[in-house]
């Protein structure tokens, strides 16, 4: 690929909206956008009326490498990634072993992924309840900051916090001005009662039952969790802090009036949902598809309805995939016990189909996906100044989008590790055919063409600020 070159689409997703547009790339950064008639003394590539998008930005994903690589790793989710047109991932702090909940563990991440990244990559840390004296090195360490489970997360090595524990990891996380992310579900037990994994809760009475096994996760535990996350933001601003909170994986549509009234009252909190709510239901969901499983879980159809809503009206923040791979053994695919099953969805690199395909249903239009795939979530991470959007400056991450093809999925499209995912035979509007990193082809309709050049990404620690959620 020459240094410079330049690719042509009639329609090019900007900041401004779409246009017709020649985007010019110079040394892996957008140069300049022309007018699309323009000639410039550069190689040129004619996309004709495919979309031309900014590469996608997931911040909820599970590599699971080191340790845990027979379930999925860098190299698998990366290819993935790319195939999806998404060019920047953050890694989430479970399921590897170790755990990132330490500087050192970070940095046996940082060793296991030397060549294997076809995209780029950043971590967050991991903030439980047994990690206070190795927390701060951690933040000081890179990632963009941490995760908490307010439940048994599945993982003896990641513990889950109390509010009492959350607090002061917020403090400090305010301190730096990184966000403080929570899976969040508070199991309510019957008086005697144990506690029990999130991912086996229940396991005698569920069995194969899908409605047994949403029963045993309620909405209120998502409410309980969520409110327990905003007193605690309460508290530090009654210290004179500025927390920032951030929900994952929103399921519960119930908890967001919660949400708007804490954002009403000037609380930082941001929330995310992912495709799987927004495109399947309970009503639809077999017993024994343990495909489907996930923590917390799929809910009906009118809470489904409640989420789009929520996306329309601008109180859900942006929508990433939460791919959580597992082995299919794990699945329990051969007795459809959806008890002992493990939770987690794997779609990695059909999110941007997935969301145009309902989507349009709900009268979005291709702006909105991109603004809700790739531009907030460049903007919650920091990084809305390089990626994110195709404008001068910005780095050549970019996507080439057939929004007319139609097609179901199949096993032989899939590029994560295990080629299992609730989406097979899912029939979708929409098909990535290229994909840029830093004007890199990485991804060229099922072939990787180049080897991987994707980039650890580490996070340097500022102070608090005043600035705006998503600055423009």
């Amino acid at each position: 690929m020459s240094d410079r070159f330049a690719i042509r689409s009639h329609r090019v997703i900007t900041p401004t909206g779409q246009r017709p547009a020649c985007v010019v790339i110079q040394e892996g950064h957008i140069e300049q956008l022309l007018n699309v008639d323009a000639t410039p003394a550069c190689p040129l590539q004619d996309c004709g009326d495919a979309l031309l998008l900014p590469g996608l930005v997931d911040s909820h994903v599970h590599i699971n490498e080191p340790g845990r690589t027979d379930w999925e790793g860098f190299s698998t989710a990366t290819r993935a990634a790319a195939a999806g047109g998404i060019t920047t991932l953050i890694d989430m702090p479970l399921n590897c072993i170790p755990v990132t909940t330490s500087a050192p563990a970070l940095a046996s991440k940082l060793a296991a992924l030397t060549g294997k990244l076809q995209v780029d990559c950043g971590f967050w840390g991991g903030a439980t309840a047994d990690n206070a004296a190795q927390f701060e090195a951690l933040l000081q360490a890179g990632v963009f900051g941490s995760k908490s489970f307010t439940i048994d997360s599945g993982i003896d090595e990641f513990s889950a916090v109390e509010a009492e524990q959350l607090l002061p990891r917020m403090r400090l996380l305010a301190q730096y001005n990184l966000p403080c992310l929570v899976h969040a579900e508070l199991e309510r037990k019957p008086t005697g009662t144990t506690a029990t994994s999130p991912q086996t809760a229940n396991t005698r009475d569920i069995g194969r039952s899908y409605q047994r096994f949403l029963q045993s996760r309620p909405a209120r535990w998502e409410n309980d969790a969520v409110a327990m996350v905003i007193d605690c933001m309460h508290r530090l601003c009654d210290e004179g802090l500025d927390p920032a909170a951030h929900i994952v994986h929103l399921s519960s549509a119930q908890a967001l009036n919660s949400i708007r009234s804490a954002r009403q009252q000037g609380l930082r909190l941001t929330v995310e949902t992912c495709p799987h709510y927004l495109t399947l239901h309970a009503e639809a969901i077999g017993d024994g598809n343990t495909l489907f499983k996930c923590c917390p879980p799929i809910r009906e159809r009118a809470n489904q309805d409640q989420l789009w809503q929520a996306i329309k009206d601008g109180d859900i923040d942006f929508i990433v995939s939460d791919h959580s791979p597992c082995t299919p053994q794990l699945k329990a695919l051969e007795s459809g016990d959806l008890g002992q099953a493990w939770g987690g969805i794997a779609a990695l690199q059909f999110g941007l189909p997935l969301l145009w395909t309902e989507g349009q249903k709900q009268g979005l239009e291709i702006t909105d996906i991109t603004r809700l795939m790739s531009t907030r979530v460049a903007d919650f991470l920091g990084l809305g100044t390089e990626k994110g959007r195709i404008a001068p400056g910005f780095s050549a991450d970019l996507c080439l989008f057939d929004d007319h093809d139609s097609y179901r999925i199949s096993t032989d499209m899939i590029a994560h590790r295990h080629k299992i995912s609730p989406y097979i035979g899912h029939r979708v509007s929409g098909r990535v055919l290229k994909t840029w990193l830093r004007g890199e082809l990485v991804y060229d309709q099922g072939v990787f063409p180049s080897p991987p050049r994707g980039q650890a990404l580490l996070k340097v620690p500022d102070t608090p600020s005043s600035e705006s959620r998503f600055p423009t």
